[in-house]
């Protein structure tokens, strides 16, 4: 007897009766809508708070950044039908909250006889807002382009290529085109200025996932049994050397601890997603941990390259130091210091002080607007970010195929730990890391990468809740009317 075969799966048809299955897009529209409401409500109570009163046109800003949303809305319905309903929501309210925001520091650096009459298309929130448009446009291309995420893995080696000499080319360059604030992160060319890593995350995400379902049967198998935990066999170690490698040539050569961190942790948590192996994460940990301490000791002998990790070193351990309060540290000081001000439910929007903070539209945004609305209001934004963390991996559970799921586990992990590096940096819970808050923070490079981030989990949420229907089974023959023959032996 012979195996019954398995009968193929396939999407639904677009004219199949199978479309009449709840696509969710009616819920994703009412939570966007509910998503500009919060926004709006903000951008009246910074005004409020600024100039006494609310200007007959404060309303411009957030309408523009309703209609950009609604457009996206649009192309996710079109393009991605079935996707997570949630996933858009989170991103547009971080987007516009980001926005909004950059357009209250715009407000607080004018004269406050000049800012109910401020320009809505000016400053730095105007300029937020246009990146927000090209990112947009730039994920509706990318599902436009990426029909089927499985496509990705048949360019794997090249996209990891691609995505190594994106973060070798700031290493290479000389200082003046790509350092800024002791980190070589950039290509800077005139007045335009670009940070390849942000998209190199996301092509050797793409690689990594590829070579993990290739080699996971590999290494899964243990060699030795310590505590009750399967650890690899040496020569397993190979791929898990070269990332932390690299990641160490990040941190020396590009000075910057939380990129390096992002490589490397990523690359880890996709091999512990792929083998199921605790011991990756130990393996993992350790040679991260022994990496940052040997730098941290070479820095405070040798100096060098190390130099520059050293000194964050030495501002997280100590930032109120006489020696570094007014200087290196005064930026995580006054970061503790707004944070402490804000209190639990913050100084109100526009009430606050922000400006304070250097480079409080960057790296310290999250800082700067937890003065004005407080533990509580961290609390919602850090809980929107839980709630698109929580549909990706609820993604990476659901789709069907294995790349799928480590890419979009590798997707959702990524953004948890930038979210984490960021936070960590401005409590001072770990070193800064020059980490942007995603969707939030100004700049063009890291609003474009996310938006990418967001636009591929949702092709492959779309992927893993479209419904399949199975091919129907071969007819039996029919064997009435046909002749029979007698065969004698």
């Amino acid at each position: 007897m012979t195996a019954a075969t398995e009968q193929p799966v396939s999407p639904v048809p677009s004219g199949s009766a199978q479309r009449r299955v709840p696509t969710r897009r009616n819920a994703e529209l009412l939570l966007l809508l509910l998503a500009m409401v919060l926004v709006t409500v903000f951008s009246a109570a910074v005004e409020e708070g600024l100039t006494g009163g609310v200007s007959p046109d404060f309303w411009v800003p957030p309408l523009l950044l309703t209609l950009v949303f609604l457009v996206a809305h649009i192309a996710v319905r079109i393009l991605t039908p079935y996707a997570d309903p949630a996933i858009l929501p989170c991103v547009a309210l971080l987007n516009g909250i980001g926005v909004s925001f950059l357009r209250r520091l715009d407000l607080g650096r004018q004269p406050a006889a000049q800012r109910a009459n401020y320009s809505s298309f000016a400053g730095d929130g105007f300029h937020q807002f246009t990146w927000t448009i090209i990112a947009i446009v730039v994920a509706i291309v990318a599902l436009v382009i990426i029909r089927d995420h499985r496509t990705l893995s048949r360019y794997a080696y090249t996209l990891g290529f691609a995505g190594i000499v994106l973060v070798l080319i700031p290493a290479v360059l000389p200082g003046r085109f790509s350092e800024i604030n002791g980190a070589k992160l950039w290509i800077r060319v005139g007045g335009f200025q670009i940070q390849p890593g942000e998209f190199a995350k996301l092509l050797l995400l793409s690689f990594f996932a590829y070579y993990l379902v290739r080699k996971r049967e590999v290494l899964s198998l243990a060699s030795k049994r310590i505590l009750g935990i399967d650890f690899p066999r040496a020569r397993d170690l190979g791929p898990v050397l070269v990332v932390w490698g690299l990641s160490l040539m990040v941190l020396v050569v590009e000075k910057d601890l939380g990129t390096s961190l992002m490589y490397f942790g990523m690359f880890v948590a996709t091999l512990y997603v792929a083998t199921e192996r605790v011991s990756w994460l130990i393996i993992g940990l350790l040679l991260f941990f022994g990496g940052t301490f040997l730098a941290n000791v070479l820095g405070a002998t040798v100096g060098g390259p190390f130099a520059n990790f050293h000194q964050r070193v030495e501002i997280w351990l100590n930032p109120f130091d006489p020696k570094l309060v007014n200087t290196t540290g005064y930026q995580l000081v006054q970061s503790l210091l707004g944070l402490g001000t804000g209190g639990l439910f913050g100084s109100g929007p526009g009430v606050g002080n922000p400006s304070k903070v250097p480079f409080v539209k960057n790296d310290f945004i999250f800082a700067g607007i937890g003065e004005e609305i407080g533990l509580f209001g961290l609390t919602a934004l850090l809980l929107v970010y839980l709630v698109f963390v929580e549909r990706g991996l609820r993604t990476a559970i659901a789709v069907r195929d294995s790349f799928g799921k480590l890419l979009a586990g590798g997707l959702a992990f990524t953004f948890a730990l930038q979210v984490f590096v960021m936070v960590g940096g401005v409590t001072k819970l770990i070193p800064l890391t020059g980490q942007t808050t995603p969707f939030m923070s100004a700049g063009g490079s890291s609003l474009m990468a996310n938006w990418l981030l967001a636009a591929m989990i949702l092709r492959i949420s779309d992927s893993a809740r479209r419904p399949v229907v199975e091919a129907p089974a071969a007819a039996a023959p029919k064997l009435s009317g046909l002749a029979t023959e007698v065969v004698r032996p």
